[in-house]
């Protein structure tokens, strides 16, 4: 029995999405308040007032909202506001990864340190701290510095709902890719050639 030589082939275009980062991302890669602390109490280095830097940006998207709701409608607000509170989030979303890739290092450098066949890993000259102290100093830095990142990017993602009125959530674009478009076309030409 031969098949009808009818194509049922619906020409369906799957559209690949870069993925925004999310304050659920930001959570999971940024100190929180307590480990900040933690940090803060362990390196020596200033006690970063969360609380404060998270209002702050609250209050700062808020105020800015406020004098641009003149001039924009309310979905041009929305838009403008996804933007903005998608570079918060972006922001301490880079941060967060880059803290963590610190703590690996200072990880992978405290191990290699505390075997003592190793000589590039002793303390350096007087005044001067090893590559692994060096490390985890720089690691503590960068978790002090996404720990303020994503205090401001949760209240900027908190000053959203309250001019929204939704849950702020990232706009996830359209890999720009057109070169594969054409690939495909060229597939489905040459497939239908051979029958």
């Amino acid at each position: 029995m031969t098949k009808p030589a009818t194509s049922n082939r619906f020409s369906s275009r799957v559209v690949q999405l870069r993925k925004g980062a999310t304050l659920e991302m930001v959570r999971l890669t940024c100190p929180d308040s307590a480990q900040a602390l933690k940090i803060a109490e362990s390196f020596g280095t200033a006690v970063v007032d969360s609380d404060g830097i998270r209002d702050e940006h609250e209050r700062m998207v808020i105020a800015s909202s406020a004098s641009l709701a003149e001039g924009l409608g309310e979905k041009a607000m929305q838009i403008h506001l996804q933007r903005i509170v998608g570079a918060f989030v972006g922001s301490a979303h880079g941060a967060g990864q880059f803290y963590s890739r610190a703590v690996s290092e200072a990880r992978d450098a405290t191990a290699k340190a505390s075997n003592d066949a190793r000589d590039e890993d002793l303390d350096g000259p007087v005044g001067y701290g090893s590559a692994a102290q060096r490390k985890r100093e720089f690691a503590a830095d960068m978790g002090v510095q996404a720990h303020a990142l994503r205090m401001a990017a949760e209240g900027a993602v908190a000053a959203y709902e309250h001019v929204v009125g939704e849950t702020w959530k990232p706009f996830d674009r359209p890999v720009d890719n057109p070169g594969a478009s054409l690939d495909r076309k060229a597939a489905d030409a040459q497939m239908a050639a051979l029958g």
